[in-house]
């Protein structure tokens, strides 16, 4: 078992595993008008000024189908997972498919949630971040939590399900965050219909067996 980092002071730093729902938190930044500095929300999650010792982030994005229509998407999105390889973060990915005309699925919900269980007892972490608002991962949390692992949550409230809230020990208000970062271009704002083609998730839910009860 990994001891926790000291600081000068003896003070013992908790040791924390980031989940990202790429998505999800993509989707908040866009409605507020915001490009998403990722170096900045790994900074304000768990740097130096934290107290906390990052164990890893890691990031779980779909991708666009690998067929010719969705070609340069695919390749502007490979080229960005890329980047965050490059910057450290651990990145997860998943095919999509053709869902409804100019648009895709790519659920990584039910990885994300294989991989936090998995995670969490080969790094031992005392702090899991799910950055996702998605209630589907209420459950999730509620395990994490059985096993003597704090959750917490960092989203922003408009897109934070109840259900999820109340789940997790804590929760992280990313919107101040948001409000730092660039301002997007008018060209690269949402609009209520797109012409370029964005991806749609499918989801799935998260319950525990009929057996069991929380």
């Amino acid at each position: 078992m990994k001891g926790r980092k000291q600081d000068s002071k003896g003070h013992q730093h908790s040791r924390v595993l980031i989940l990202v729902d790429e998505s999800n938190v993509g989707s908040s930044v866009r409605t507020a008008g915001r490009g998403l500095d990722w170096l900045k929300l790994r900074e304000f999650l768990a740097g130096p000024n934290t107290g906390r010792e990052l164990i890893e982030m890691v990031v779980y994005a779909g991708l666009p189908p690998a067929i010719p229509a969705w070609q340069e998407e695919r390749d502007k999105k490979n080229k960005f997972m890329y980047w965050l390889r490059s910057n450290g973060f651990m990145v997860v990915t998943k095919d999509g498919a053709p869902a409804e005309e100019g648009h895709y699925k790519a659920n990584v919900d039910v990885m994300m949630a294989i991989d936090a269980l998995e995670l969490s007892v080969e790094m031992l972490p005392d702090v899991v971040i799910l950055v996702t608002g998605d209630a589907d991962f209420a459950y999730l949390a509620i395990k994490l939590r059985r096993r003597g692992i704090r959750v917490e949550v960092a989203s922003v409230a408009a897109n934070l399900g109840n259900t999820l809230r109340s789940a997790a020990n804590a929760v992280i208000d990313l919107a101040p965050l948001f409000r730092t970062f660039d301002i997007m271009k008018v060209q690269d704002l949402p609009a209520a219909t797109s012409p370029r083609p964005q991806q749609r998730r499918r989801r799935l839910r998260f319950r525990p067996p009929a057996s069991q009860t929380v």
